[in-house]
């Protein structure tokens, strides 16, 4: 779970370019009748197994997004609710506590969570189309009709394929046999993801070898050699082809909207993400995308995805890695499970050299660090990750540990808890109360598990590590810590204080 919750701090960035989409109508179009259901835990799985196909989004209330999403999504509804057949949309509120079972149900781990229910509810996909009102209603349109359509002609084939998508289509002989109902299950399968088509008749296509009878699927896309035919048609391995075969040899990262459907499947593949960050407007920009192409050609077959991002539009990745912009031209390798390597300031030549060396297993890990602090004397311990071993694993002291963001409410409400209990135990060599910014610094994910904020966890001297659940009050804390504590010979710091102390301290 932990390397989950580092990749999507990672992704936050990306997402933030297209989570805000504009809005092209007023809260007063939207009065009037409701066209939403409005579903709860006592109505949803009756309401559910009516439809064939239904359309609910899980929001809270105190959502920004989902405040922004909300006449959208009622607009789209009266829309669709005289299509043909009608196209029904609900919500959930998912914040409130009776529901709450419904949202872990159905996977619910942000707001608004969009979720398309077929079959009753037997078939469930992420909605994966726009914010919008027309685009939701469009998106939704093609979605409730069939998975694929057919090409009957060079028109159809012109109007559905265009220029600028990837549209996977499938030619056969007839519309029947076990290479068409593959086909047909993965167009079900995958129908949130790409457009599909089927053709009797290769000449129809727009580009390609007209000539073939199929079986065989051709998938067109607007970027490297434009389309490609695959010929197996088991399942697997066809979706296995349609999703590598749809991203770009090397993904671009920048402002412009067309390529963000291609970056965000970028961060989604399970391949390890290789990202050069330049600046585009430099001299040597083309010929560093050159060579880094030349590079993501030759290992793009061996588990790795490559990306080149704009600086200008990449300053959540340098956030997020830590990163300063004097390191441009930069690679970053990623792992799925938070490792990542660095070669900052290359030039051209170095990219094929050190990426070999990557391969080779010949580059060290980078580690995300803010610097080790020069004093360190508050009573509560700054931890960052290049002190990390030194002051929780290799002190040989009895270590409570908070994990936080600067941001974090919560935490800030802990600080001055965490202060009294670190002057409860200043007296007392064997025990440290410290502290880690979460948001600055790399944490190892196989030992701590840091799914929010403040997490805190307890290493006692021998090397027992427990994750700290109780209330967080001084006198909880404390008592943690005498409880879980290697003990020496010395009598705890509490049992020294006078009563008077006492007192005080509790004040």
């Amino acid at each position: 779970m932990a390397d989950r919750v580092s990749v999507c701090l990672l992704f936050a960035f990306v997402l933030s370019l297209v989570a805000s989409l504009p809005s092209q109508i007023s809260a007063d179009e939207a009065e009037g009748k409701e066209f939403v259901l409005t579903l709860d835990h006592s109505n949803f799985s009756d309401t559910i197994s009516k439809h064939d196909f239904i359309v609910v989004e899980f929001y809270a209330p105190w959502c920004g997004h989902c405040k922004k999403l909300a006449p959208e999504y009622e607009k789209a509804a009266s829309i669709l609710s005289s299509h043909d057949p009608p196209v029904v949309l609900a919500k959930v509120d998912a914040n409130e506590e009776q529901n709450r079972e419904l949202a872990t149900e159905f996977d619910v781990k942000g707001f608004p969570t969009i979720k398309i229910l077929r079959n009753g509810g037997k078939n469930v996909q992420e909605y994966k189309g726009p914010r919008e009102a027309d685009g939701i209603v469009e998106y939704l349109k093609k979605q409730s009709g069939p998975a694929s359509t057919e090409i009957k002609s060079a028109d159809d084939a012109s109007a559905f394929i265009g220029e600028n998508k990837v549209v996977i289509v499938g030619v056969f002989p007839k519309f029947s046999g076990e290479e068409f109902e593959n086909f047909t299950a993965l167009t079900e399968k995958l129908r949130s993801d790409y457009d599909f088509g089927h053709t009797l008749d290769a000449k129809h296509l727009p580009r390609g070898e007209s000539s073939v009878n199929g079986p065989i699927v051709r998938l067109f896309k607007p970027f490297d050699e434009l389309f490609v035919d695959f010929q197996d048609f088991h399942l697997d391995t066809l979706e296995k082809f349609v999703e590598e075969a749809s991203l770009p040899i090397v993904t671009v990262f920048n402002s412009d909207p067309s390529n963000h459907p291609y970056v965000i499947k970028f961060f989604n593949s399970p391949n390890a993400k290789a990202m050069l960050f330049i600046n585009f407007t430099t001299e040597e920009a083309d010929s560093l995308k050159s060579k880094y192409r030349e590079a993501a050609e030759q290992y793009r077959l061996d588990g790795i995805s490559f990306l080149v991002g704009d600086v200008e539009a990449s300053q959540g990745a340098f956030q997020y890695f830590g990163l300063k912009e004097d390191q441009v031209p930069l690679i970053i390798i990623q792992h799925n499970d938070g490792t990542k390597f660095l070669k900052p300031n290359l030039e051209p030549e170095h990219i094929p050299a050190w990426l070999k060396d990557y391969k080779d297993g010949k580059i060290q890990p980078y580690k995300k660090s803010e610097p080790i602090p020069e004093v360190n004397n508050e009573p509560v311990k700054v931890v960052v990750a290049d002190s990390l071993q030194d002051i929780v694993f290799n002190s040989g002291k009895n270590v409570l540990l908070e994990f936080y963001a600067p941001w974090c409410g919560h935490c800030k409400k802990l600080a001055p808890i965490l202060d009294e209990v670190a002057v409860s135990f200043q007296n007392d060599a064997d025990v440290v109360i410290a502290k880690l910014d979460a948001t600055a610094n790399d944490i190892p994910s196989e030992t701590f598990d840091v799914q929010g904020y403040p997490t805190l966890y307890f290493r006692s001297a021998s090397g027992k590590i427990s994750q700290y659940d109780g209330n967080r009050t001084k006198e909880d804390i404390i008592d943690f810590i005498e409880k879980n504590r290697d003990k020496s010979e010395k009598p705890a710091p509490q049992e020294e204080q006078t009563k008077d102390e006492k007192v005080k301290d509790e004040l």
